[in-house]
């Protein structure tokens, strides 16, 4: 039986987008069953046509990657989620998504589930790992095992070495490059494999 991987994502200008999109291919490549989701954009229109690149993305995706709910918490066996960096810290769009779990929680819907997060900057030392470290305070809430890259392949030093999650400095004004995509894609299998030793499958 193949595990089930949400990828869950909020991305602006694409970015973060891109990183999402190849960790969904790692994983789907260890025959994980994979949802590709962005949460929801609660950004006025007025801020989105400010910036055309975000414009750009909005309506590239909004009809392409389904919106996250929490019946994708339900059905996952691991999770990733992806954000860019707000003042080193996660987006409003991904916190207003988390912040609705506490009902699954409870529940205890959300523990023992590998979990692991990825980000994206405008700058190299733009709070990337602050990132990662302050959204990964929810998965200790609750309850998952998180699962970093760490150091435990030789292409993560091509893409910068960030041993807490893959993470792209986008301040030249293009997208990931092909070894920080590989670096997603390698975040993602290992993923997977994660959930398949703890599914014992």
């Amino acid at each position: 039986m193949s595990v089930r991987v949400a990828v869950i994502y909020y991305s602006a200008t694409g970015n973060v987008h891109a990183l999402a999109s190849a960790l969904a291919e790692g994983a789907a490549k260890q025959d994980a069953d994979v949802r590709l989701r962005r949460v929801h954009e609660l950004a006025p229109d007025t801020a989105i046509d400010a910036n055309p690149a975000w414009r750009a993305h909005v309506d590239a995706t909004k009809d392409s990657v389904e919106e996250a709910t929490l019946e994708d918490l339900e059905w996952a066996d691991a999770y990733a989620f992806g954000t860019p960096t707000r003042f080193g810290t996660v987006t409003a769009q991904l916190k207003q998504f988390l912040d609705q779990t506490g009902g699954l929680w409870q529940q205890g819907k959300l523990q023992d589930k590998p979990v692991t997060s990825f980000t994206s900057s405008a700058n190299r030392h733009g709070g990337q790992e602050s990132t990662i470290l302050s959204l990964n305070n929810v998965f200790y809430h609750w309850g998952c095992l998180i699962v970093p890259p760490g150091y435990t392949d030789p292409l993560l030093y091509a893409s910068g070495g960030n041993p807490y999650g893959v993470s792209w400095p986008s301040g030249g004004g293009e997208g990931p490059d092909e070894a920080t995509l590989e670096a997603a894609r390698y975040q993602g299998r290992r993923l997977a494999e994660t959930a398949a030793k703890l599914n014992g499958s």
